[in-house]
């Protein structure tokens, strides 16, 4: 195993001889675990492996700089990777079931990723089951066809595959193509909002999904294999210039796996996604992060120049060259990650002893169908304490689970989150627990902080026994205490007690800059819920004016 092609691979991009984003990075740590036998439930199973590299040995190159040689020969680093991770990682307590069954590849244009997962296709005609189904989807029906032009093209250049003594082997129609000995059969669907549902793949692929208007195609396609012990769901895509898509909602997911916010044993992802973007007009590496092929093909890495220099020059050419090529969301581009979700997570406590302390509360509260949260936090030898409570309608639930990819029930037992209300949020729940803050955690409130969207009501209730203080959402304001908070975090002075949906958050959280560079959150550009981070940073605004700027400080009564 340590001389295959794919442990190679994880091998140079962990120990920096191959440069890749940290996603990547994390991928392939866990890829390296397995082969050297450290997982407990999984193994890399080298006989599956040695039978992949046999057959394509027989598949060959149709077209491009290297047709005719075999596949074995011409495959790329990242694509021996995905192969052996995604058909040869199986459960060390029955090794006939796979481990994975999604993956997520986000990589540049030019990288053959429709190419890659024809092949994937190929492979599993060949291995999977008598009577399996495979499905590709994508925006259109020509977009959808593209796999399977791919896979004609891979069978009718490998005559040892596609036919057996001259007689063919695959039935290859305008509608679809089957695997004649053990009738296993592919159809690319054309899309539909309400056409997808009752198809039973073992296999799909969703193609270019940052561009389909919603999740409707990959979810119809999901609650097809239900019953389907080895399924295996292919994600693939560049940047779009929007990041609300269902791509990015896919890659965020996969992100909060490699974090260690989400626990799910059955993603395999592999993001080459740059990890900064702004000097995308001379800095290499992000052309580098987001193209693994260009690193072995001096040919891709030239035409890459070429559209660098073009997309410097002319305006009309850069949203493309930056989305496609370089796997950048063009018009978030001036969008950053709040914080490092590892500087976060060292910060983390089992319990915080709140007995005494005079604390600050920050409420931001959303739209009634939506999340709100209650923050609270106090100073402690230059320390940031805080706690941070989630409200969801109990009736929506089973929705948030399924579009947002979490498990709120989970988050409900570990107590950091409150179910209330049916299809919107009882506002009356949220407004009993801030009253309720002082003799549940033992403290004095000091303030309470709110946006008044949605919140002039409860505020004025909380006026009656407490100080209320409306916090302007506008960037001047909202500045100091995110830079505070940012840097709290950076240098290990923010405890918080243990909040996976907390730390979910703050992965989400993305800042922007006002014209006079002030860093702010901002909920339009982030990629989730944020409510947590919005509560917190009202709770600190309290606290850097009252604690750090006394002399300062008036409150705002309402």
């Amino acid at each position: 195993m340590i001389g295959h092609q794919s442990f190679q691979y994880a091998q140079n991009v962990v120990n920096g001889t191959i440069p890749a984003p940290k996603y990547v990075i994390k991928q392939c740590e866990e890829f390296l675990k397995i082969c050297d036998g450290k997982d407990e439930r999984y193994f890399l199973d080298e006989q599956k492996l040695s039978q992949i590299d046999d057959i394509l040995k027989l598949l060959v190159m149709p077209r491009g700089l290297k047709a005719g040689n075999s596949i074995y020969e011409c495959s790329c680093g990242y694509q021996w990777l995905l192969y052996a991770a995604a058909l040869c990682v199986v459960h060390r307590e029955n090794s006939n079931r796979r481990r994975y069954e999604t993956v997520i590849l986000e990589v540049g244009r030019k990288n053959f990723k429709t190419f890659t997962i024809a092949t994937i296709f190929v492979l599993l005609f060949l291995l999977e089951p008598k009577f399996s189904k495979f499905y590709s989807v994508a925006p259109d029906g020509a977009l959808s066809r593209e796999v399977k032009t791919a896979i004609e093209e891979i069978l009718k250049s490998s005559p040892l595959v596609y036919q057996n003594k001259g007689t063919p082997r695959f039935k290859v129609l305008r509608d679809y193509i089957e695997f004649i000995p053990n009738e296993n059969r592919y159809t690319p669907l054309n899309y539909s909002n309400s056409r997808m549902d009752g198809k039973l793949p073992n296999v799909f692929l969703a193609d270019e999904v940052g561009a389909l208007p919603n999740s409707y195609a990959i979810e119809a396609m999901r609650s097809g294999q239900l019953n389907i012990l080895n399924k295996l769901g292919c994600i693939i895509s560049t940047k779009y210039p929007t990041a609300n898509n269902p791509f990015e909602d896919e890659v965020n997911y996969a992100k909060r796996i490699l974090d260690g916010t989400q626990a799910d044993d059955t993603v395999f992802s592999l993001l080459y996604e740059p990890e900064c973007t702004e000097n995308w007009a001379s800095d290499d590496m992000i052309l580098k992060h987001a193209n693994p092929v260009a690193l072995e093909i001096p040919e891709i890495w030239d035409d890459l120049i070429k559209k660098r220099t073009r997309a410097i020059s002319v305006e009309s050419a850069r949203e493309n060259f930056l989305t496609k090529h370089c796997n950048i969301i063009y018009q978030g581009a001036g969008t950053e990650s709040f914080i490092d979700i590892k500087d976060l997570q060292r910060c983390r406590v089992n319990k915080i002893d709140w007995t005494g302390r005079e604390v600050y509360v920050g409420v931001d509260l959303s739209m009634s169908n939506d999340n709100t949260a209650v923050a609270i936090c106090a100073e402690e030898d230059g320390k940031i304490l805080t706690d941070v409570i989630c409200f969801v309608p109990e009736g929506r639930i089973d929705e948030k689970n399924k579009f947002e990819k979490l498990d709120y029930r989970r988050f409900i037992v570990c107590g950091k989150c409150i179910a209330c209300g049916n299809k919107t949020i009882d506002y009356g729940v949220v407004e009993d627990f801030v009253f309720s803050i002082e003799k549940k955690y033992g403290v004095t409130v000091r303030a309470i902080g709110f946006d008044r969207y949605n919140a002039i009501s409860s505020a004025q209730k909380w006026n009656q026994q407490y100080n209320t203080v409306e916090i302007r959402q506008h960037s001047d304001t909202l500045h100091p205490p995110t830079k505070l908070l940012s840097e709290k975090i950076t240098d290990g002075e923010f405890e918080y007690e243990k909040n996976t949906l907390l730390e979910i958050n703050f992965e989400n959280a993305r800042c922007t800059y006002d014209t006079n560079m002030n860093r702010y959150v901002t909920k339009k550009k982030s990629q989730g819920k944020v409510d947590m981070v919005a509560a917190l940073i009202n709770a600190v605004y309290l606290l850097q004016q009252d604690v750090i700027f006394s002399d300062n400080w008036v409150v705002q009564v309402i």
